[in-house]
């Protein structure tokens, strides 16, 4: 019988068997009188099994896992047991990472996997690897590619871009886009005065200009960005916008078309402007719109307005007092010891707070 050798996982050889000795049939004569395996001697007329190392019964020519009869033709050895197809696979062979089948014969180990060699391929194009090599890259799941697709997902992932005049990379905010398509500058010339553009180029009605005859046109220049504006504009502060260019000076959130508050030639939202000409309300931190309370120099929000001790709801009618700068209602203040009023009114005023709209 001839002996194939294949790998394991551990790259060990072992013995695919079709005839471990001359044959496994029927043989009518043993050449040793007794069975390796049970030590029995042979019938007369008894089918034996000869191997290299002797003679079995072919009951007694088992799997060394599950102990079932091993076909005539074809069974494995691993470092000197026997095993059934079935039992080798599940104890020994790897398992392809591509399409989860036993590898019987040629194993590649790739990134900490077995493969079948035609397994092994490039996930976006799907060439081959095994004689060509690969690039590992990780994006959310482990991805497999070719040197030519890692190139260009490596430069488009870098921020480079690949002409579509000349098909090579280029620089990092060294491009201009015509047509959807993105371009080295140098391939084209100004429409009005023929000067080589760079990479401030501009377009208009399908023609490209430099900086500088592009601003001819009357194409109005977003005072944010210095950059034209060929969509939306918004006309605020005596200047023109972007539309999302036009935000709030403090925190840079956009307007987009809502309210906004000018101070000192600047445009702010609603909480920011109130920051700045002081309506804040001193509880919770957010603008005081219409009417508010004032006591010590403090704004409040007319519902925010309570009693320091007891967090009663306080109004204009309300008799105050100031302990620690903050108000305290005259039922609070009357449960105080009379020691302590004493010395309140030392150093404290009673004060009605003010009501403005």
């Amino acid at each position: 019988m001839q002996k194939k050798q294949i790998l394991s996982k551990d790259d060990v050889v072992v013995r695919f068997n079709e005839s471990e000795a001359e044959n496994t049939e029927t043989q009518d004569i043993a050449k040793e009188p007794y069975c390796k395996r049970c030590d029995e001697p042979f019938t007369q007329d008894e089918n034996i099994v000869s191997v290299k190392e002797g003679t079995y019964h072919p009951t007694c020519f088992v799997c060394a896992q599950c102990f079932q009869p091993l076909p005539n033709k074809e069974f494995y050895e691993f470092e000197g047991r026997r095993y059934c197809k079935y039992d080798f696979q599940v104890l020994f062979a790897p398992f392809c990472s591509k399409c989860g089948e036993f590898i019987m014969f040629k194993v590649v180990k790739a990134i900490n996997k077995s493969w079948h060699p035609e397994c092994l391929i490039c996930d976006e194009c799907g060439i081959q690897l095994v004689s060509k090599g690969f690039q590992r890259h990780n994006n959310r799941q482990v991805v497999i590619l070719c040197k030519d697709c890692w190139s260009v997902i490596s430069r488009a992932l870098s921020g480079c871009y690949i002409c579509q005049t000349c098909n090579k990379s280029i620089e990092l905010n060294k491009h201009i886009k015509f047509m959807g398509d993105f371009h080295h500058p140098h391939h084209f010339h100004c429409y009005d005065c023929g000067e080589e553009l760079g990479s401030d180029a501009r377009e208009r009605s399908g023609e490209l200009y430099c900086l500088r005859c592009f601003g001819r046109t009357g194409i109005s220049i977003c005072s944010a960005c210095r950059r034209p504006i060929d969509g939306r504009i918004v006309w605020a502060l005596g200047k023109v916008w972007h539309v999302e260019h036009f935000v709030c000076h403090h925190c840079e959130t956009p307007f987009m078309g809502s309210r906004f508050y000018e101070w000192q030639g600047h445009a702010y939202c609603l909480l920011h402007y109130q920051a700045k000409v002081g309506s804040i309300c001193n509880k919770c931190t957010k603008p005081v719109t219409g009417i508010l309370a004032k006591f010590t120099n403090k704004i409040y929000c007319p519902e925010h307005f309570l009693c320091s001790l007891c967090d009663r709801q306080l109004d204009e009618k309300s008799k105050l007092y100031e302990i620690d700068l903050k108000p305290v209602c005259k039922d609070c203040y009357d449960k105080l010891p009379m020691q302590w009023k004493k010395i309140l009114a030392k150093i404290h005023r009673t004060d009605r707070h003010k009501w403005n709209d």
